[in-house]
């Protein structure tokens, strides 16, 4: 599954991190160039100011995907 989400700051970053610690499945963060992992924190400070694809195994429920990404915005 794959939803949207602009990053806009270190604090957002952190906070990123930080959901993607406690999912109990894999989540990944995407741009057109490179794909990283949303439990490294210091990948994740490369993408502030920039669109990313939240993305996760297709098995997760869209759900609880919305409501993650919600929290991470």
């Amino acid at each position: 599954m794959v939803k949207t989400l602009d990053i806009k700051n270190r604090d957002q970053v952190e906070k990123i991190n930080e959901l993607a610690t406690h999912t109990p499945y894999e989540v990944w963060l995407s741009t057109d160039t490179l794909m990283l992992d949303a439990r490294s924190l210091l990948g994740l400070y490369a993408l502030i100011g920039k669109r990313v694809n939240v993305v996760t195994e297709d098995s997760v429920d869209p759900r609880s995907l919305d409501r993650l990404v919600h929290k991470m915005a």
